[in-house]
This record gives structure tokens, sequence and C-alpha cells, in this order.
């Protein structure tokens, strides 16, 4: 129930200050589990994946250093989110997420676990790829640009709208993890992952996996063309 106060409030207020353009939202299943795999721009970006999603079921994670804010607690507590700690494996967490995609509910994740301070790619965590392989989820990735925390403050102060663009991919699965060599495991899906964000993104975003061999494969089928084209969708006809 909150998390629709919450998509309506949205929809009243970020039309005023943000011209959002989303390519292939239909990517998005509109029942069942689902990770859905971004990059991390700015603080923005976790509001745009619970519109994106569109689902009062999405499953909403917050690092535990916001534990000390009472008005984080009553947010976290109303969205019933979990709590996860970035700076370890935090598997407590992981298994409730666990459980929560396994009992059909969507979820919106950032693999390199934080805001990046350079506003491209970087390397990503494992989490992601520990989570879907062990739900058998099929992942999403998605990619944003304009969310970045600086160009938003710059924008804002001029008076100026900002311009989101958000490019949904195609759905793919993991393979199994295996009962041995977990650890190369989740390092190879980790890489897959974020090479499936790189794809989507421009040049200039792709960060630490701009010469990776698996972006360009990625680039070289039809789906992954760049730039896309025009915008199937926006905020207000979209969500």
């Amino acid at each position: 129930m909150f998390l629709k106060v919450i998509r309506l409030l949205a929809h009243l207020l970020l039309p005023l200050i943000a011209k959002i353009e989303i390519n292939n939202l239909d990517r998005l299943p509109k029942q069942g589990s689902y990770v859905m795999v971004a990059n991390h721009l700015g603080r923005l970006d976790a509001i745009l994946a619970v519109l994106l999603a569109n689902r009062s079921d999405v499953v909403v994670i917050i690092a535990d250093k916001y534990r000390r804010y009472l008005l984080w607690r009553w947010l976290v507590y109303m969205v019933d989110g979990i709590w996860i700690n970035r700076e370890t494996t935090d598997f407590r967490a992981l298994r409730q997420v666990q459980k929560r995609l396994e009992a059909g509910h969507p979820l919106g994740i950032a693999p390199e676990g934080t805001r990046s301070p350079t506003e491209t790619l970087q390397h990503g965590k494992p989490g992601a790829a520990f989570i879907a392989s062990r739900a058998g989820a099929p992942i999403v990735p998605i990619s944003m640009i304009g969310t970045e925390d600086s160009m938003v403050r710059q924008r804002l102060r001029r008076g100026k709208r900002l311009h989101i663009k958000i490019q949904v991919g195609q759905p793919f699965m993991l393979p199994p993890m295996p009962r041995h060599s977990k650890g190369e495991y989740l390092e190879a899906q980790t890489a897959e992952i974020m090479c499936q964000i790189a794809a989507l993104l421009p040049p200039s975003y792709r960060g630490v996996y701009a010469d990776h061999p698996r972006v360009r494969e990625l680039l070289q089928q039809q789906n992954y063309q760049f730039p896309p084209q025009p915008p199937t969708d926006t905020l207000q006809t979209a969500l």
C-alpha cells in the first residue's frame, strides 16, 4: 500500500522536474519474479526502479548505514524493505531476498553496490548473480543516464528540467550454480551481468567494462545497437 503512495507521489512530482524517456519497457515481466539490475549514478535511481517495476510487491533493499536515521527506519518498515550490509557478503539479507523472489516478487538491485564515484560503471559485486542463480529468477538489465547527482543538482539550481533516458534490455537466465568453484562461477556471471548493462549504455558510461570483449559481442547483436531507436514510452504514458 505504501509503495502505491510513493508511486503516486512520484508520478505527480517527477514530471515537474524531469523528462523521462524509456525504451522497451514491455521487456519487464508483469508477473512473477525477476531481478532488475542497473547502473547506479544517483539518488533518483532507486525511485525510478520502483516506478519501472510498477508493482506493489517489489523488493526494496537499503544499505544499513541509513538505519541510524529515524526517517529511513520508518520508510524501510513501511515498504517492508530489507537492510543489507554492503561492506561484506550479507548472507542473512541475501537469504531474505531469495525467499521473496521464490515467492514471486521482483527485485531491483545495483550490482556495483553503491553510487559510482566516477559516474561510469565500476566493478560489479557478486550479490545479484548469487541471488538470481539461487532463486532461479530471470535477470533484466537496465541502463540509466541523466540521474547523476552532480547533474541533478546543477540543472535544478538553474531551474532546468532533467533529461533521463532509460533502456530495458533483454531478460536472460544464468546457468545453475555448480556445487564446486562457486567463486569462479560468481565472478564470471557478475561480469556477464555488468556487460549486459554496459552494452545498453553510451560508450562514455561503460567505465571498467568499456573494452570487455563480451560488451563488443553484445553490441554486435541487433538488440544492443547504440545509439537506440527513439523512446517507446515516457514516464506519463508508460508507468
